[in-house]
């Protein structure tokens, strides 16, 4: 069902390939269970994708609609992952696999860099028909509890089929008679043919070359550039050419001309280079060349995703999700090192955990492979039980049901930041190549680990110095009941200056809420000053103008850089009013007892620590019983996809609908459709604050 799907869409808007995702049942990752057109190292990359990756598939499945790319300018700007391992001319389409309510996975096709820049109406509407059929098939085949596994590519390359005799003779002929090498290439760069002269500049009979993979197996042309060439003539359906160096001293001229079908090159020599003196070529040894453990697409993949990887947990999952697939591994520890004992930062693919966790505290001193790798810096590789307990004899004692591992440790800037093991299920042989490709993946990884445990620190600390500055809990006040929430950005430290608080001064307690440029270290810090500062001018008995006058002044006389937007609120339950004054700050939305909500318009003055002598009048609200206040912070409205009008009347909406339920349920409605619910680019403050009767 999934290729036919597959290949049925792609017939019909004339794609060169494409590929199908399964959504795992966690809705957290996706792996590719159909590819036509592409060969499988084109792909391997993104063989298992999570929901949230920056890829055209994975942004389908967020956002529930088709993700279209016109063309290599675009990738690059867009999804500069996919460029930096596929840099060539092609455009891409990628639409979730879903129904109503249920998504099962994405599809994404791809057209050669001869397509028009904007996807057409006729192929978006047959992109989309297709999967909605696919998908209300995958819902009657859960319905009937019938898995969905791996297909085979239905567009693969065709078996072989008898040709005429005679037509096939005269054309071996004319093959033959040619002057120049002719190599047909299946889509994964497998020679299917070769003429005498191809074997000739080949230095090998035709009946080795069949079968092989140039850029695998011909030591001189086992390098990236060349395969590079390959693949951009196969993804982009344009001619591409290269020259190689052919020890001793031949240059010879390599043009590719690709088809849907496969490649088919034709190879030359160059006599003006041949006569040249020969220069430094890719290799010019004549040994086969060992199958490579990690292709050039995939190390640029990871090391990509590397970079976007913000938390210590985000790259143990990377590693598990990429590195421990890519070299053939079964199971992954990461360790780090605190106060002189290991620390487990993160494990997968281990059945028992209790395996894991004794490595949790344990003494650099303790003689075992992981401490020694951390200790020494130098990886170690056992290729079976018997290496690993002859020079660690203790291992006996728990084994693990692996047969192979291999202790990377991860330097990083000059010091070990923590060590990698990794767990094979059978006896492997590790060889000199192999090893150098694991420790130079160590240390991709072992940066990543160092930027990624810097930040969990630095976020560490950042959270703790939010929650010491923003209220524990609300004041109780009389005739007042009241609710708030806050919400860090989703960019930066996930700490700002955004707060709130309530002052249960006399004679008439107070509210305020307000917002200090940035979400950083100083901008929390300048919070809790003015915070501080509002409920010392309060607690002396000030009134909201002068509250906002001092605290103006005080934000100057700090000599802080940053501003501040500031509301504040001096209630008086008992006659049914408020005294608002405010800096720059958004209005605030009242609902009245009748249902009817409200934008106040209030007078108010410029941001705070901008202008000494501002002044900030004041406005008298009524605040009947059963009434409800919203005080919010700009990052709750305001968004890049929505006028901020939009997202006034959309929160006027919510607080009309929800505002007679309790103000702890009104906040969780308010928040989960406001902008912030889409894109928090800013901190978020909320504060409700519900007028009640005398009781």
């Amino acid at each position: 069902m999934l290729s036919l799907a597959l290949a049925s869409m792609m017939e019909e808007v004339h794609a060169l390939s494409g590929a199908l995702y399964l959504l795992r049942p966690d809705a957290q990752m996706m792996d590719m269970a159909v590819k036509a057109g592409l060969p499988r190292a084109f792909v391997a990359p993104w063989e298992r994708v999570s929901v949230n990756a920056p890829l055209p598939v994975a942004q389908a499945v967020r956002e529930r609609r088709l993700v279209w790319v016109g063309g290599e300018e675009e990738m690059a700007r867009r999804f500069p992952r996919i460029a930096v391992v596929l840099p060539y001319p092609f455009a891409l389409a990628a639409l979730p696999v879903a129904t109503e309510g249920t998504v099962y996975g994405a599809v994404f096709v791809t057209w050669p860099g001869s397509h028009p820049r904007e996807l057409s109406d006729a192929e978006r509407e047959q992109l989309t028909a297709g999967c909605a059929r696919l998908a209300l098939g995958m819902e009657r085949a859960a319905a009937a509890n019938q898995p969905l596994e791996p297909e085979p590519d239905l567009l693969g390359p065709p078996e072989a089929e008898r040709p005429d005799t005679l037509g096939a003779v005269e054309a071996m002929r004319l093959v033959t008679r040619l002057p120049y090498g002719l190599v047909s290439l299946d889509l994964n760069g497998r020679i299917g043919f070769a003429n005498a002269e191809a074997a000739e500049l080949f230095g090998r009979p035709v009946r080795e070359l069949l079968g092989m993979v140039p850029w695998v197996s011909v030591p001189w042309l086992n390098d990236p550039m060349y395969e590079d060439r390959y693949r951009a003539a196969l993804l982009s359906q344009q001619a591409t050419s290269f020259v190689a160096l052919r020890p001793p001293g031949d240059w010879l001229s390599f043009r590719l001309f690709p088809s849907t079908t496969g490649l088919t090159m034709r190879i030359s020599r160059i006599r003006a280079m041949a006569e040249m003196a020969p220069g430094p070529g890719p290799g010019t040894g004549t040994e086969p060349s060992p199958v490579r453990l990690v292709t050039i697409s995939q190390l640029l993949n990871l090391a990509g995703a590397l970079t976007e990887a913000v938390e210590v947990r985000d790259v143990i999952q990377l590693v598990a999700d990429q590195v421990v697939p890519m070299v053939g591994g079964k199971a992954l520890v990461v360790l780090g090192t605190r106060g002189g004992r290991l620390h487990v930062l993160g494990h997968r693919g281990y059945p028992d955990p209790d395996l894991v966790e004794r490595f949790d505290g344990m003494p650099l001193s303790e003689h075992t492979p992981g401490t020694q790798a951390l200790n020494t810096g130098v990886p170690a590789f056992f290729g079976s039980r018997a290496e690993l307990e002859h020079l660690y004899p203790a291992r006996r004692e728990t084994p693990a049901g692996f047969a192979a591992w291999a202790y990377l440790p991860l330097i990083a800037s000059g010091r070990p930041v923590g060590t990698c093991i990794l767990a094979y299920d059978e006896p492997r042989d590790f060889t000199t190549d192999e090893r150098a490709v694991l420790a130079s993946l160590a240390g991709l990884i072992a940066l990543a680990l160092e930027r990624a445990m810097l930040y969990d620190s630095k976020n560490r600390l950042a959270h703790a110095l939010q929650a010491s500055l923003l209220p524990h809990s609300l004041a109780r006040l009389p005739g007042i009941e009241a609710a708030a929430r806050y919400l860090p950005a989703m960019q930066g430290m996930e700490i700002g200056g955004d707060f709130y608080d309530l002052v249960p001064a006399r004679p008439l307690p107070a509210a305020v809420i307000g917002d200090v440029q940035g979400h950083n270290v100083t901008a929390a810090a300048l919070m809790g000053q003015i915070r501080t500062g509002v409920r010392a001018y309060t607690t002396v008995g000030q009134g909201p103008q002068q509250v906002m006058r001092s605290t103006n002044r005080l934000l100057i006389d700090l000599g802080s850089e940053l501003f501040a937007s500031c509301l504040y609120l001096r209630l008086d339950p008992a006659r049914g009013t408020a005294v608002m004054a405010r800096a720059g700050h958004p209005p605030p939305l009242l609902r009245r007892p009748d249902g009817r909500v409200r934008v106040l318009d209030l007078a108010g003055g410029p941001l705070l620590g901008v202008d000494a002598a501002a002044r900030y009048p004041t406005t008298e609200v009524s605040l009947a019983p059963g009434s409800v206040l919203a005080l919010y912070t700009d990052g709750l409205v305001e968004s890049s996809h929505v006028d901020i009008e939009d997202s006034l009347a959309e929160l006027g909406e919510v607080l009309a609908e929800y505002g007679t339920r309790p103000l702890t349920d009104l906040a969780d409605a308010l928040l989960r459709h406001s902008a912030a619910a889409r894109e928090r680019a800013d901190d978020v403050a909320l504060l409700l604050l519900r007028a009640q009767a005398d009781s």
